[in-house]
């Protein structure tokens, strides 16, 4: 019998599923990120919230032996993933995220940033300044037409300014997403990197349109810092019906897997979880969790849509466009309501 593992790493913790061809649960495993429990590298007060990719390493390595306790090992065909967004991280020539480096294993600025931080609102509110004034295309109007403190471009300008040791250790910036499936494949290069249409399109502002991401001319007027960045990011981008590689040889021992196990396409949760939830065409889903998300599919876009996420052709099925809009702080509220 063949199965395949799921993997969705959420804001506070990583779960695993295994499921079999025919579509039958045969078990979970959750693991609670040690480092973020503690609330190590967060400030709420200024919006701050970051994640150690141990946190992430860690609890991948623990769901999946968990989820394959007393199971075929040898069954196993594919795992796909799942991650919150944009969580970006800078990342040296090899594709390591900064702060595995002992130099900077304890530098929030070289970790992940949840998508919940907030602490790049002046570079958000600067990039929505020159795109509203930008004397050609807005390079916003697929995504609402105002660009968040929570999205990737934000992020990076934010560390870029405020961390020069990270700026000139950096050579690209990749999605959490993005990241994992590079890490399981082995292929972590910056230009190796399969780079997720889902969150390329809902957060980065890339677009077929204008070949893939803002131009050079865009970003520097942003901020000079953003010079040369676009060519140390990506071009193309896939959706997640396309595997992007197969089980690396490093973590086929680790998980006791064969080297022939799929990595699929990675995305971000709620749309991952519309498609779980068989999202179709005139139908509204609602991804409830620390952020509740509304996604719908539709085969074509006449008109961009201002406020909401997103609309991205094939961010959440192939061949429709994917649009995202919801309440960012839901389950947030909710934690907060019971605390009080």
């Amino acid at each position: 019998m063949k199965t395949f593992i799921g993997l969705d790493f959420g804001s506070d913790s990583v779960r695993a599923v295994l499921v079999s061809a025919n579509g039958e649960f045969l078990g979970s495993c959750v693991h609670n990120y040690a480092r973020w429990a503690e609330k190590r590298y967060c400030d709420a007060a200024r919006g701050m919230f970051r994640q150690h990719p141990l946190d992430y390493l860690e609890g991948m390595e623990t769901v999946i032996c968990g989820v394959l306790s007393g199971q075929d090992r040898n069954a196993v065909r594919g795992i796909a993933i799942d991650t919150t967004g944009a969580t970006p991280c800078a990342v040296n020539s090899a594709g390591v995220p900064l702060a595995l480096l002992p130099e900077f294993a304890e530098d929030p600025d070289a970790m992940f940033l949840l998508w919940k931080d907030h602490s790049a609102q002046k570079e958000a509110d600067r990039i929505n300044e020159v795109a509203a004034a930008w004397n050609g295309v807005d390079y916003r109007k697929y995504e609402g037409g105002i660009y968040s403190s929570e999205w990737f471009f934000s992020k990076l300008l934010y560390v870029l300014r405020h961390n020069p040791r990270v700026r000139e250790a950096a050579a690209s910036f990749v999605e959490h997403c993005d990241w994992i499936s590079a890490e399981l494949t082995g292929n972590t290069r910056p230009e190796q990197i399969v780079r997720s249409r889902c969150a390329a399109g809902h957060k980065a502002m890339w677009h077929a349109e204008w070949g893939g991401l803002p131009p050079e001319e865009f970003l520097v007027a942003v901020d000079p810092l953003l010079a040369n960045w676009r060519d140390r990011l990506y071009t193309e981008t896939q959706t997640a019906d396309q595997p992007v590689g197969t089980l690396s040889a490093k973590w086929a021992e680790k998980l006791g897997l064969s080297t022939n196990v799929v990595i699929g396409g990675s995305g971000f949760d709620c749309h991952f979880g519309a498609v779980g939830a068989q999202i179709d065409e005139d139908t509204l889903v609602k991804v409830v969790g620390t952020s509740t998300c509304d996604i719908l599919v539709a085969p074509e876009m006449p008109r961009c849509i201002r406020g909401i996420c997103g609309q991205v052709d094939g961010s959440v099925v192939p061949g429709m466009i994917g649009l995202e809009a919801g309440q960012s702080a839901f389950g947030d509220v909710y934690a907060w309501f019971k605390r009080l």
